[in-house]
């Protein structure tokens, strides 16, 4: 009987008890047999201690039993780091994970109810993708999330986690958020699983090359990748505190006003560069000196690695950072790399994010190759990512900084707001050898070996004393100071401290030169 209170109250507690773990004993084994957490551990990993709140766990389909509570999809909200933010988590024992209707309209509420108050939206995935014997329902919702997630893009920061092998609309639909993140030997992405194609295409290939994590990664769909889930979801948390709740805010402020003074970490840095301009040396060693607390939190280190792209804070204030790295490919910047640095921007300036360029590169790679890869369509974006950018924008050369890199690295020009240089940049069409070669070849045409040599090490010298200075550019306006290295880190919280208002107006349009 159940007309009495207690009654009731005994049917829920065992409602919410099956509700909490529907597979039951044989979803424990299958978790067991794979090493994984259950669905709503895996929240717990990424919301701060007890502030998780469930949405929806007896949603079912009709008809169905209690094994099909939550329809494959635990959905709610909590706290990270005392902010709120919405999330869902794909159960992959209850369908496998895949997309009902259920799940659909779980999913759905929960990035509309994320629009409405305003935060983050994070999604755990790890599902076979639609519902096969939903047929066209499955499908449907398929598209209903994915217009939810261009209602949230650019509104609310969207994070997804990879989990286990997510094939079809389980990528699809990540794909279009903000930040993909995977684990070690556990995510993999792709359209269709490796039987399906070799069902379809008559092609062998397993799961690991198809779509495994560090592939997706180095072909740019991964943005970062952890070693264990633990680490995947502290790695979010940690990217969720450089982001506002929302477009309409700003950051949190963490830890503003350290080390008002020059310190020992940035003394090291007058004496940081090499003296041969073609030596390589790693970028993040500068970085973790100018900004707060030596942090860099950065993010899609294997794709492109001759371009950094991460975040920082100065004075305590998130800061976007884009950087050359040196120790790749001399910093040289390729099709990827202006691709990588293309969505980096456009994330952070719709979040209001400032942006932070430190530069050293040789110039744009030219060859064939790149031709082939349509370098001049898609890196293109990059420049015109830069130029729409409205948020504070702050330049400092190092060390190379030629030719069309120059401008697009962030050039007075392109609408940089503050532009420093190192004593030690060298700003020019190209390098003193590519000049001289030019430049000295009437001279060295018909001049004996030693003599030819001897034409091009004197223009060589004069080329970098009297050109490839960054007191041109500082006469001209192009840099607004040459500075000590050692000063970089307090004349950054100068410039982003008198920028923190800048406005900047533009009559409304549609943006027609989309990303890639």
């Amino acid at each position: 009987m159940m007309d009495t209170t207690a009654a009731k109250l005994a049917d829920l507690h065992e409602k919410l008890r099956i509700a909490d773990n529907p597979g039951g004993e044989k979803a424990d084994a299958k978790r067991a047999a794979k090493g994984i957490p259950s669905p709503r551990e895996r929240l717990r990993m990424l919301f701060d201690p007890g502030t998780f709140v469930e949405l929806g766990q007896l949603a079912k389909l009709p008809g169905s039993d209690a094994t099909g509570y939550g329809d494959g999809v635990v959905t709610g909200h909590g706290l990270v780091n005392g902010r709120p933010v919405a999330a869902f988590s794909h159960d992959q024992t209850v369908f496998g994970g895949t997309v009902g209707e259920v799940f659909g309209r779980k999913v759905s509420a929960l990035m509309e109810w994320a629009g409405k108050i305003g935060c983050p939206m994070v999604g755990i995935n790890d599902s076979a993708g639609a519902r096969i014997q939903d047929a066209v329902t499955s499908l449907a919702w398929y598209a209903e999330m994915g217009r939810r997630n261009d209602l949230l893009s650019g509104l609310a920061p969207q994070v997804s986690v990879i989990l286990g092998k997510c094939a079809g609309g389980a990528v699809y639909t990540p794909a279009n958020t903000d930040i993909l993140v995977g684990v070690k030997d556990a995510s993999y992405m792709f359209v269709t699983g490796p039987d399906v194609i070799k069902q379809t295409t008559g092609e062998e290939i397993d799961a690991e090359d198809l779509g495994g994590v560090h592939n997706q990664a180095r072909w740019g769909n991964i943005h970062h990748v952890a070693d264990t889930e633990a680490e995947a979801f502290a790695w979010v948390r940690d990217y969720l505190d450089y982001m506002p709740s929302t477009a309409h805010e700003r950051p949190p402020v963490i830890n503003p006003g350290l080390e008002p003074e020059i310190t020992e970490s940035d003394l090291l840095l007058d004496d940081f560069l090499p003296d041969n301009d073609n030596a390589g040396y790693d970028m993040r060693d500068i970085l973790v000196r100018i900004f707060d607390d030596g942090a860099f939190h950065e993010v899609s280190e294997i794709f492109a690695p001759n371009i950094l792209t991460g975040y920082a804070r100065v004075d305590g204030r998130a800061v976007g950072v884009v950087a050359n790295q040196p120790s790749v490919m001399a910093g040289v910047l390729d099709t990827d790399s202006s691709e990588k640095a293309t969505r980096f921007v456009r994330i952070c300036n719709a979040f209001n994010i400032p942006l932070v360029f430190v530069v050293d590169t040789p110039g744009i790679l030219p060859g064939v190759a790149e031709e082939a890869k349509g370098t001049i369509r898609r890196s293109g974006k990059f420049l015109f990512a830069y130029v729409e950018a409205d948020v504070p924008k702050v330049t400092v050369v190092v060390r190379k900084a030629y030719g069309g890199a120059y401008a697009v690295m962030g050039c007075k020009q392109l609408g940089a707001d503050i532009n420093f240089a190192w004593p030690t940049a060298k700003i020019a069409v190209m390098g003193a050898e590519s000049a001289a070669a030019i430049l000295t070849r009437r001279q060295t045409e018909n001049a004996t070996p030693h003599e030819a040599d001897k034409i091009r090490t004197d223009f060589i010298n004069f080329y970098n004393t009297m050109m490839a200075t960054p007191y041109l550019a500082a006469e001209r306006g192009y840099v607004d100071a040459v500075i000590e290295p050692s000063q970089t880190r307090l004349q950054l919280r100068k410039a982003l401290a008198q920028l923190r208002d800048k406005d900047t107006f533009r009559t409304p349009r549609k943006t027609l030169l989309m990303p890639i």
